[in-house]
């Protein structure tokens, strides 16, 4: 399942940056998928900066409210990688929209 997504998403990487390598000879399209790829990047940082607080929190509190239980230990520490991981591939967002306007600017 793991495998599925990670196709999909590269997938999904390499036709956005067809996408904007073809629309780079016209420089108002280009202007306009800037500023959406921008507000975009902007709305899920505020969506998951939240959304990574409270699952690091439901974490923390599962593991200390476990009781010694390690199935439960080992879920809370799962939980609080993944939302750590998540919310980091969301700020790199920023890298990648910078990586996109220098291959698209030259």
């Amino acid at each position: 399942m793991r495998r599925k997504k990670m196709i999909v998403f590269i997938l999904f990487v390499v036709v956005m940056l067809f996408t904007v390598v073809e629309a780079a000879s016209y420089p108002k399209i280009m202007n306009n998928i800037n500023s959406s790829l921008k507000t975009i990047q902007e709305w899920l940082v505020k969506i998951a900066t939240p959304a990574a607080a409270i699952g690091v929190i439901t974490g923390a509190l599962m593991k200390k409210f476990s009781f010694g239980d390690p199935e439960r230990m080992v879920l809370a520490r799962r939980l609080i990688r993944s939302s750590l991981t998540s919310y980091a591939l969301v700020v790199g967002i920023d890298l990648v929209l910078k990586a996109v306007d220098t291959f698209v600017a030259k």
